[in-house]
């Protein structure tokens, strides 16, 4: 049975200091006060960490790890607050197991609390982008053999490798649809919606363009090498691109030549039940939302 979507709504905000008042506005409107709310971390307010597990018992696991990270961050780690939790399924092998930290400024938690608490939404877990995508991915009928999921958003994109509902690595990309769209020839920049055209070879790319297309395959084939080398895994079945606000055309086809892999786009109408079809918009707007809300997990940041 497919999860159902009942509400899916997006109110972008003009400055930092509007995020108050819409988010007072949308908790009164449905009633947020009285819900058990999900909440994500901006991709720039937390760090994802891949380290060894510590030989330890349970109860000295943060301990361990605290003192393992130290030196990995930016800041100190007396002003840090961290969660863990475990790679699952991990082929043995000889190899050592590893597992991943989240780790964010007590601080910027502390705002995010804040501002939430503020707008009287009742708070109940703090998510971050990485496992929001996850639980999408965990609904993709590639997920059972491995699916590398990508997603761009206007400034960053993500990439995530999950196989059997775990997820086994995921990789920021430092640039996003605004980059990639600004790359565009401008007759495919300025042509409706379902009539973009582009041509596949380099020399007919723009040198930026073909640049960004290129690194994203080097860091999606790094990112499937080092999954498959590292926790001897078998190659995952496929990739899936998310939907993104601006239509890149041209990109799916680039990483289906390259790769060697098969490559579509995802549309969230096909795994999840809604009120109304969700467009591609919408779906690259709301995607992380989306996915922390289909958290099940009761670990918390």
């Amino acid at each position: 049975m497919r999860p159902h979507l009942e509400v899916c709504e997006f109110y972008p905000t003009a400055t930092l200091a509007d995020r108050p008042a819409t988010l007072d506005a949308i908790a009164g409107r449905y009633q947020l006060a009285d819900a058990d709310c999900t909440s994500l971390m901006e991709a720039s307010q937390s760090s994802l960490l891949l380290v060894e597990a510590p030989e330890v018992d349970p109860t000295e696991l943060k301990a361990a790890v605290r003192w393992r990270i130290k030196d990995l961050i930016d800041f100190h780690i007396d002003d840090a607050v961290i969660d863990v939790f475990d790679i699952d399924a991990q082929s043995e092998r000889g190899r050592a197991k590893m597992m991943y930290v989240v780790v964010a400024r007590i601080s910027t938690v502390q705002e995010h609390i804040d501002l939430l608490e503020d707008a009287h939404i009742n708070l109940g877990v703090i998510d971050i982008a990485e496992l929001a995508q996850r639980n999408i991915a965990a609904l993709l009928p590639e997920d059972p053999s491995g699916v590398a999921m990508l997603h761009f958003s206007r400034g960053t994109g993500l990439l995530t490798l999950t196989r059997q509902g775990s997820l086994f690595l995921a990789r920021s990309l430092d640039f996003g649809t605004d980059l990639l769209a600004a790359a565009l020839p401008m007759d495919n920049a300025m042509a409706e919606e379902g009539e973009f055209t582009l041509p596949e070879q380099h020399d007919d790319m723009s040198p930026m363009l073909a640049r960004l297309f290129d690194n994203t395959v080097l860091e999606v084939q790094r990112s499937l090498d080092y999954y498959e080398s590292h926790f001897g895994l078998p190659p995952v079945s496929g990739v899936v691109i998310a939907p993104t606000e601006t239509p890149i055309p041209g990109l799916l086809s680039h990483l289906a030549n390259n790769l060697g892999l098969p490559v579509r786009m995802l549309d969230l109408n096909t795994i999840l039940e809604t009120e109304q079809p969700l467009s591609d918009e919408l779906q690259a707007q709301c995607l992380p939302a989306i996915g922390a809300a289909l958290r099940v997990e009761e670990r918390a940041l």
